[in-house]
């Protein structure tokens, strides 16, 4: 029974020896901070005052779970900031990745349709004011050649007329050769080499006159017969004329039909052309002011794209100074929270009369 006691007295003689020393190192521990040092001043002011132990164990208490709340609120708020920014930052990366997407589609639209068609059409544009170039070539040229072949006309038929007069003066000078001098034979022939001279370029009646000229040479137009021949020889000579002077006078009116059409054929397909040109034009405009639209489009959704790649990195910029900011303060509370517990067990101890600061 003797050994029992002892045993026992032992145990709480070490039991309080343990408990004093625990309670040191918790006093050192809580020195090493101002909030600790605060706590354990408070702890002797009380004791110094001999305040009731319950009171400043509710007080500490209290403390206590004013940093547990706290802590948890911080934490509760921290969790919905977190949220929140994971949140904005998923609409931030889907707005970056559409943007994105706009512009490369759009880019692409632009490459690969609009600027090659507009560049079709501006070519066929070209090509078709080229054929109008071409159709104001051949109108010019045209109406060169026919004023050209109208003068030629003028001439030739001046050289007929001419000649027409020139048969008339060679059968007036036959009527009066019935007893011809010798100077109106020779006036006669001159008048035959006047008709040779006016329709020499005339290929199909120079042999004509010819056989007249050799005829009248060789007579001394006393034989009325001889006369008479030449006289039916210049009359046929003279409707040879009048009829050619008729024939290209149509053809002069034909050719100038023909020429009117050819040169009306001439503006209408111009004016075709400046219809196509027109038509073009119209899809050319249509097609750049779309390529003028997409262009804004895309330089938007580009500015897009920054704008939220700069909100994105501001975001996570203010969530990682607010992330620090967090931990900084949890680690606060959460060392506040322990230093209280700490200086709790202290008042909770045996004895705290002897605590100094």
């Amino acid at each position: 029974m003797k050994t029992i006691l002892l045993i026992a007295l032992i145990a709480v003689a070490f039991t309080a020896r343990v408990q004093e020393r625990n309670l040191a190192k918790i006093t050192t521990d809580l020195k090493k901070s101002t909030y600790g040092s605060a706590l354990l001043h408070l702890v002797e002011l009380h004791s110094m005052a001999g305040g009731p132990v319950q009171e400043l164990i509710d007080a500490i208490e209290e403390l206590i779970n004013d940093l547990e709340e706290e802590l948890e609120e911080l934490e509760f708020n921290f969790q919905v900031r977190t949220n929140e920014h994971n949140a904005l930052v998923v609409s931030l990366e889907q707005d970056i990745q559409d943007a994105v997407i706009d512009v490369n589609n759009t880019q692409d639209t632009l490459d690969n349709l609009l600027f090659p068609r507009r560049e079709q059409l501006q070519v066929r544009i070209e090509q078709i004011q080229e054929n109008q170039e071409a159709n104001r070539k051949n109108y010019d040229e045209a109406v060169l050649v026919r004023e050209q072949e109208h003068e030629d006309f003028e001439f030739q038929i001046a050289e007929l007329n001419d000649a027409t007069a020139a048969v008339d003066d060679a059968l007036a000078l036959l009527q009066t050769l019935t007893n011809p001098s010798l100077l109106q034979v020779k006036r006669f022939q001159n008048s035959l080499k006047n008709i040779e001279a006016k329709i020499k370029s005339r290929s199909k009646m120079a042999p004509m006159i010819k056989a007249l000229i050799s005829l009248a040479s060789n007579q001394n137009f006393s034989d009325q017969g001889i006369i008479g021949q030449i006289v039916d020889a210049l009359n046929e000579f003279r409707n040879a004329i009048v009829d050619s002077i008729n024939a290209q006078t149509a053809a002069e009116a034909q050719a100038q039909a023909d020429h009117e059409e050819y040169l009306e054929q001439l503006d209408d397909e111009y004016a075709e052309f400046q219809r196509q040109i027109n038509r073009v034009n119209v899809d050319l405009t249509a097609t750049n002011e779309k390529i003028d639209q997409m262009t804004e489009f895309r330089d938007q959704r580009d500015a897009d794209r920054k704008q939220y790649t700069a909100e994105l990195e501001l975001e996570n910029n203010t969530y990682a100074e607010e992330t620090d900011t967090y931990t900084n303060l949890k680690n606060e509370f959460t060392r506040e929270l322990g230093i209280s517990e700490q200086a709790l067990s202290v008042v909770q101890s045996a004895d705290f009369s002897n605590i100094q600061v």
